[in-house]
């Protein structure tokens, strides 16, 4: 069993999840809990792969991306996550499988009212085939799911930090995106309402996170 926590940060790019990681990981650091803080992609042979096509997406099959994908988080499992979290540290990950399912997924079949159950789609998979790949990976915890409309991260991403967008970021994209995010209904998901100012962001995580250190305590 394991006897750390699992907090994934999970959302469409420019909803600020980073920033809220490092602010989490601060106010638990300050508590005198012990913190690990990864991201995926990882920084690994695969991971690196994956950040090649962020410019240069369309150079490889919608296949080929999701293995990429699985690949890099077996790595990350065994050589990161599985081990701190044995240790019984708290682990804050910036993107997990939520987000494979969610750009990598396909939004055929999903019509009004539709749950995330539809079988293979011929142009990709549909989310719930991508979570059920990952069935390898350790069951978070507690994912945020920081919630903006996609024109507020655009925003951010090209006014906000300066950048460009990548293949990843097209308006289009998020928006398929957004809305896969959207169906996903599993019992550790939390939803954050990504619009505000940073400070009530990070009260809204506090909040979510609180009642998980109050269980971890008792098992102490």
């Amino acid at each position: 069993m394991n006897k750390g926590l699992l907090i994934v940060f999970e959302g469409i790019d420019g909803t600020g999840k980073s920033t809220q990681m490092s602010l989490l990981a601060t106010a638990l650091k300050e508590k005198g809990l012990a913190v690990v803080e990864t991201r995926e992609p990882t920084n690994g042979l695969f991971g690196q792969q994956i950040r090649a096509l962020y410019t240069h997406r369309n150079g490889v099959s919608r296949e080929q991306e999701l293995e990429l994908f699985l690949a890099d988080r077996r790595e990350h499992v065994q050589n990161l996550l599985v081990p701190a979290l044995q240790e019984g540290k708290i682990v804050l990950c910036d993107r997990y499988f939520l987000s494979t399912a969610a750009y990598q997924g396909t939004t055929l079949g999903l019509g009004e009212g539709d749950r995330l159950s539809s079988g293979a789609i011929s142009d990709g998979f549909s989310p719930a085939e991508i979570i059920e790949k990952n069935n390898f990976a350790p069951t978070p915890d507690l994912a945020l799911l920081f919630c903006a409309p996609p024109k507020i991260g655009i925003e951010r991403i090209t006014q906000g930090r300066g950048e460009t967008l990548n293949d990843f970021e097209q308006e289009s994209a998020l928006n398929k995106v957004a809305a896969i995010f959207d169906r996903l209904d599993l019992p550790y998901i939390h939803r954050i309402n990504a619009s505000g100012s940073i400070e009530s962001i990070h009260q809204s995580v506090l909040q979510a996170v609180a009642p998980l250190l109050r269980t971890m305590n008792h098992h102490a």
